[in-house]
C-alpha cells in the first residue's frame, strides 16, 4: 500500500478534515435541548431507524469495524458517562459513537460546522451532534444540555483532540478542559481508541478497530477540581497511547515541518 505524506507544524491545532464548511453561530439562540414529542420521535426516526443501521451497514463494508471490549461499558449501563475518543476519521468518527454504545443513547459534542451545512445540518442535531458554544449565555445552554443528557443516563463522546488528522496513528497531546466535565457531574469516564490494522497480508483493504478502556475515575489523593482533571486526563490519554500501538497499518504519513 503507498502511503500519502502530510506534512504538519502544529500537533494541537493543525486541521486536515478538508471539509471547507462555514461555521454558524452559536450563540444564546441556538436551542440545546428539544423536549417535545414530535422532537423525540424525530430522534427515534434519525437515530434508531436511520443512522444506526447505515452505520452498521457502512461501516461493516468499508473498514470491516469491529469493537473490542465492549463489555467495559456494561459496568455502568445505569449511569450516564462520557467518552473520549482520537480524532482520526471523517465519516468514521460520526458513526463510530453509536456503534460503541449500542442501545444507550450517545450524543457527540461537536464543533459548529457539524450543524451549520444546508441539509444535513438540519439532521444532525436529531442523531445526537451538541454544537460548541460561541459565547456565555450559550454557554450556559450547553453546559444544561450536558447536565440532562447525563442525568438520563446517556453517553456523550467527545474528541479531546479537536482537529480531525485522518488515518493517523498515534495520539495527539490534548488539553484536559473537557475532562471537567465527568468530574463535575460525578460520573465514569471511558475511552476509545480507534486502530488502523491490516486485513491480511494479500490484502490491501484496511480494518478500523476500535477499544475500549475504563472507566476512569480520578485517584482520591487529588484535592481540587483541576488535580482531578488533569488526572483523568492523564489516564485516559496513557491508555490510548498504549491502545494505539495496535495500528500497524499507515495510510497516511505525517512528517513535522
Amino acid at each position: 500500500m503507498k502511503e500519502k505524506l502530510v506534512y504538519y507544524s502544529d500537533e494541537l491545532n493543525d486541521e486536515f478534515a478538508g471539509d471547507n464548511i462555514k461555521a454558524k453561530p452559536i450563540d444564546e439562540n441556538y436551542k440545546y435541548l428539544h423536549k417535545s414529542p414530535f422532537k423525540l420521535l424525530t430522534h427515534l426516526f434519525w437515530y434508531r431507524m436511520v443512522a444506526y443501521p447505515l452505520a452498521i451497514i457502512y461501516m461493516k463494508l468499508k473498514y470491516h469495524h469491529k469493537v473490542v471490549n465492549r463489555r467495559a461499558l456494561k459496568q455502568c449501563k445505569k449511569t450516564g458517562y462520557f467518552i473520549y475518543g482520537n480524532h482520526t476519521h471523517n465519516i468514521g468518527d460520526a458513526l463510530i459513537p453509536t456503534l460503541v454504545n449500542k442501545w444507550k443513547d450517545t450524543y457527540v459534542i461537536v464543533h459548529a460546522n457539524n450543524v451549520s451545512m444546508p441539509i444535513l445540518g438540519k439532521i444532525t442535531p436529531s442523531i445526537g451532534a451538541i454544537p460548541l458554544p460561541d459565547n456565555l449565555e450559550a454557554t450556559k445552554n450547553f453546559t444544561k444540555c450536558i447536565e440532562y443528557r447525563i442525568k438520563k443516563k446517556c453517553a456523550i463522546m467527545i474528541y479531546p483532540e479537536a482537529h480531525i488528522w485522518p488515518y493517523y496513528t498515534k495520539i495527539r497531546p490534548f488539553k484536559n478542559v473537557s475532562f471537567k466535565y465527568p468530574v463535575q457531574l460525578d460520573v465514569p469516564a471511558f475511552c476509545v481508541t480507534n486502530t488502523y490494522q491490516s486485513c491480511g497480508k494479500n490484502n490491501d483493504k484496511v480494518r478500523l478497530v476500535s477499544y475500549i478502556d475504563g472507566p476512569f475515575f480520578p485517584d482520591e489523593e487529588c484535592n481540587t477540581m483541576k488535580e482531578k482533571q488533569q488526572n483523568l486526563r492523564d489516564k485516559v490519554y496513557n491508555q490510548m497511547v498504549e491502545r494505539s500501538k495496535m495500528s500497524n497499518v499507515e495510510v497516511i504519513k505525517y512528517v513535522k515541518k
